[in-house]
């Protein structure tokens, strides 16, 4: 175990809080944040995309002309991908595009994003974050005394204070420790985690 600095809404020193060692010794490991990164951004992907076939088109069966005697190349409905309006060939179709990786991958590159961040100096940990309203200029000041005027603020539960405060604040987005995720660490150039949210995920993540 390790111990790290926690600080108050002063930017002081206010206690310490003890890490696993398995999360602050991983080496950084691009193939593993590779991975969940672009995994996070296909899950996003809606896949709605929808083209009609020729069976799909709303048009009559009919032959449009004779076979033979015309000059014309054979035809046999308006519904061929050849004519205006008709079916597309090889369209897109609704599709999912979710990359599946496992679990102990999808760990792995938690505790990498986690330990460069701490490396570099460019994670925070408070003691504790109460607001008194959900006024933004007031978490700005928060922030901008905290050296973090754009940051991932991470929380066990969000507080509405908290959500409708950094909601409107450019560079600023504040997430539950359950829905953290490597892109999101990797986003913001500080992360600023809430002490109890630091403890659960140094739990979810040892072992």
């Amino acid at each position: 175990m390790a111990n790290l600095n926690t600080l108050d809404l002063n930017n002081k020193s206010s206690g310490q809080i003890e890490l696993n060692d398995q999360i602050l010794e991983t080496e950084y490991h691009p193939q593993a944040i590779k991975q969940a990164v672009v995994g996070f951004l296909a899950a996003n992907r809606q896949g709605t995309h929808s083209t009609k076939t020729r069976a799909e088109v709303s048009y009559s069966t009919k032959k449009l002309y004779r076979q033979k005697g015309t000059g014309n190349a054979r035809s046999g409905s308006n519904k061929s991908p050849l004519r205006r309006h008709g079916g597309i060939t090889f369209g897109p179709s609704p599709r999912d595009y979710s990359i599946r990786s496992n679990k102990k991958f999808r760990k792995l590159a938690l505790r990498s994003a986690i330990a460069e961040k701490i490396r570099q100096n460019q994670l925070v940990i408070l003691e504790e974050l109460k607001l008194e309203d959900h006024k933004t200029k007031n978490l700005k000041k928060v922030l901008a005394t905290l050296e973090a005027p754009k940051a991932l603020i991470v929380t066990e539960n969000m507080s509405r204070e908290l959500m409708l405060a950094s909601r409107n604040l450019q560079g600023v987005h504040a997430i539950n420790q359950q829905s953290l995720n490597v892109y999101e660490l990797l986003r913001f150039p500080k992360v600023i985690f809430v002490k109890d949210a630091m403890e659960s995920l140094n739990a979810r993540l040892s072992g």
